[in-house]
């Protein structure tokens, strides 16, 4: 039987490698997008599929710092846009980092105690596990604007 911590960690980990009952995770849903697509900005004022990752990202590792005792506030550049000229290899380097970042995050999560999960997050309002609920909540989130962008490229 999981604890409350391996539960939260499998969750995040549906949310990002799929087996999610809500859909499609963001491992299935980046399936098959290059860079083209990545960096396309069909509406003037929407992020780019990979600046949605690259926040993802970002959070993740936020996240982790948080869960580490760390004060960090929001990422330096929080919807960074892709490098002029980027390539497959620079899109392909960005999911790896991406995931990379996620696997530790969900390693460190499944590895908390009861205790740590009731820790008060550095000046926040909340313990960690709400913060951990959050981050299942928030690649969610951005999971449904990437499918929206690829519906809206005639790939989903």
């Amino acid at each position: 039987m999981l604890n409350e911590a391996q539960r939260i960690a499998d969750q995040l980990n549906r949310a990002f490698e799929g087996m999610a009952w809500h859909g499609p995770s963001l491992k299935e849903s980046l399936e098959g997008v290059g860079v083209a697509q990545a960096v396309a900005r069909p509406i003037a004022s929407i992020h780019t599929i990979w600046e949605l990752v690259a926040h993802i990202a970002a959070w993740e590792g936020v996240v982790a710092r948080r869960l580490n005792g760390d004060s960090v506030g929001e990422p330096s550049e929080d919807f960074p846009q892709a490098p002029p000229g980027a390539s497959e290899e620079d899109w392909q380097a960005l999911q790896a980092a991406t995931f990379e970042a996620h696997g530790s995050l969900v390693a460190q999560v499944a590895a908390m105690t009861e205790e740590d999960l009731r820790r008060r997050i550095d000046d926040k309002p909340y313990p960690a596990w709400f913060m951990v609920h959050g981050a299942v909540a928030h690649v969610l989130y951005h999971v449904g604007q990437i499918v929206l962008l690829l519906k809206f490229h005639g790939a989903v």
